[in-house]
């Protein structure tokens, strides 16, 4: 358990930097482009591109199988070195191709994902993307490396690479605000040199991060050669189990293709692409601290259990990662609810975008917990070499988006059918969620459910009065007209005085509660101060 808590440790400090930063990086990118607006939904859809089309990549085989893999090749005479060797040869080579075919269909791209795009909001959009699309390659290397640096058991690098990334955006962003003036919200407010900076600068920022990532493999003991003798390692059966998830990933991407496609209709004068992308980001913010953090190094030890067949340890690992993931994913939801209108404040350019940003952000919370829970038995899953059952349960989650997003237009306004869309992904992820347990549970027996439901029922308990306190704090602050929206830095100091007053409550309730997982809880956050 200590060695879990060090690395979650090292994991949730380098990723609170990360968010942070990130979220820096979005108020200086909304004072350049503004957001809500024509020119700001363009670059959104633009820069989101990269990042669609390595999800396919990335989860179609880095998560899903390449950690299992190279536990399972660490047991070579050679340490695995051949098989990353010639997997890192095939990778590379994978996503030079995919970059380059991206940058050959990016016209097509964007219209595909934003048919409802003006034409000359679609030719801006174009440009941004010629910029932007050679990010996959250097996502993709950057994700190779850092997954095999996850195996070895080398934690931290992974997430504190994409400081630098965010450092250089920040820069680059201020220099565009200084060459060019703040809040160029129109499309015909743009110039080749403009979309030049703000496209080049968001690709810098990928490519310096992947280099970091790059310097320290060293840490691995492992050495790299281009190997393109492919037959032999077990490439093979790589291949077979990544068809599942391509197929799987390729699914929600078609779901998210629906999502981007309706919610483009609100374009302009109304929450739409750029500002779910934003409140996406608030979203993510407790989930990468802690879901992620806590959970990629028990998916590392899950995935050496399972290996080893001790479905035992396996089952007890998912129990104790998820009691205690919840722990910080409940009072993380209620405390940004109750703060929503200062969190998006922070990413907006007025009160009044604000308020009618912070439903897409609650909409998105209703999803927070399942979405941590998720993280944990899909990977499971795949820790047993097991790419087929995540399909399914997927399928379901896309099936429900679709539907969903479908008949949305037809019953939600033009001004919250971003929130609309944002929900209907929340209530498909919950049902994915409960499927996933479900299967898992008659793969491996008892997983705890029993101790996991009073862990998670002592948390609902807390959260309650959490949230009122939250909520309180806010109204006392003046509510939508107060300081905590008077601008970007009063709303992040209103949301930090907000959430830590739910916080306070919570913790006060789980003490009288006697929750066992405080101890625990305790005990990882110890680990972020110095000396410890």
């Amino acid at each position: 358990m200590s060695s879990l808590g060090r690395a979650s440790a090292i994991l949730g400090a380098g990723t609170l930097v990360s968010r942070l930063t990130g979220l820096l990086r979005t108020i200086v990118l909304v004072a350049a482009i503004g957001s809500i607006g024509r020119a700001g939904d363009a670059f959104g859809t633009a820069n989101q591109l990269p990042n669609n089309i390595f999800t396919i990549i990335q989860t179609g085989i880095l998560t899903a199988v390449i950690i299992p893999q190279i536990v399972r090749a660490g047991s070579h005479k050679d340490g695995g070195q051949a098989f990353i060797s010639k997997l890192f040869t095939l990778g590379t080579i994978v996503f030079v191709g995919a970059t380059a075919l991206a940058m050959l269909l990016a016209p097509w791209l964007v219209f595909v994902y934003a048919k409802d795009f003006t034409p000359d909001q679609h030719a801006l959009a174009t440009a941004f993307a010629y910029w932007c699309l050679p990010q996959i390659l250097f996502y993709g290397l950057y994700a190779l490396v850092g997954e095999t640096l996850n195996a070895k058991r080398v934690f931290g690098p992974y997430t504190w690479a994409p400081i630098a990334n965010n450092v250089i955006s920040i820069a680059g962003f201020l220099l565009f605000i200084a060459w060019f003036g703040d809040d160029r919200r129109n499309v015909d407010m743009w110039d080749p040199a403009m979309i030049a900076v703000l496209g080049g600068t968001a690709t810098l920022g990928i490519a310096v991060q992947a280099v970091i990532l790059l310097a320290a493999w060293r840490k691995t003991g492992l050495h790299l050669r281009p190997d393109f003798h492919w037959r032999g390692v077990g490439l093979r059966h790589v291949g077979r189990l990544a068809g599942w998830t391509f197929a799987m990933v390729i699914a929600g991407q078609l779901a998210g293709l629906v999502q981007a496609t309706i919610v483009s209709a609100a374009s302009g004068d109304h929450p739409s692409g750029f500002m779910m992308m934003a409140a996406w980001l608030v979203f993510m913010l407790p989930y990468s601290i802690f879901t992620v953090s806590i959970g990629t190094p028990y998916f590392t030890q899950i995935s050496e259990h399972a290996a080893e067949g001790r479905d035992g340890d396996v089952r007890g690992d998912v129990a104790r990662c998820i009691r205690v993931v919840s722990l910080f994913i409940v009072v993380s939801t209620v405390a940004l609810v109750a703060a929503s209108v200062p969190a998006t404040r922070i990413f907006t350019n007025d009160a009044s975008d604000a308020s009618a940003a912070a439903p897409v952000l609650i909409a998105y919370l209703v999803g927070l917990l399942p979405l941590s829970v998720l993280f944990i038995v899909q990977r499971t899953f795949y820790a047993y070499g097991d790419t087929r059952t995540p399909f399914w349960f997927t399928v379901v989650q896309c099936a429900i988006i679709i539907a969903t997003a479908v008949v949305l237009p037809s019953f939600v306004p033009l001004s919250q059918l971003a929130a609309g869309v944002a929900l209907s992904q929340s209530i498909a992820g919950t049902v994915q969620m409960i499927i996933a347990v479900w299967m898992l549970r008659r793969r491996l027996g008892s997983l705890e459910l029993g101790r996991t439901a009073l862990s998670l029922g002592r948390y609902v308990i807390a959260a309650i009065p959490a949230g009122f306190a939250g909520w309180g704090t806010f109204l006392l602050l003046g509510g939508n007209t107060g300081w905590t929206t008077a601008d970007k830095l009063f709303g992040a100091l209103g949301t930090a005085v907000i959430g830590a007053a739910a916080v306070a409550v919570y913790v006060v309730v789980l003490l009288l509660l006697r929750a066992p997982e405080l101890k625990v809880a305790t005990s990882m956050l110890r680990r972020f101060l110095p000396g410890r």
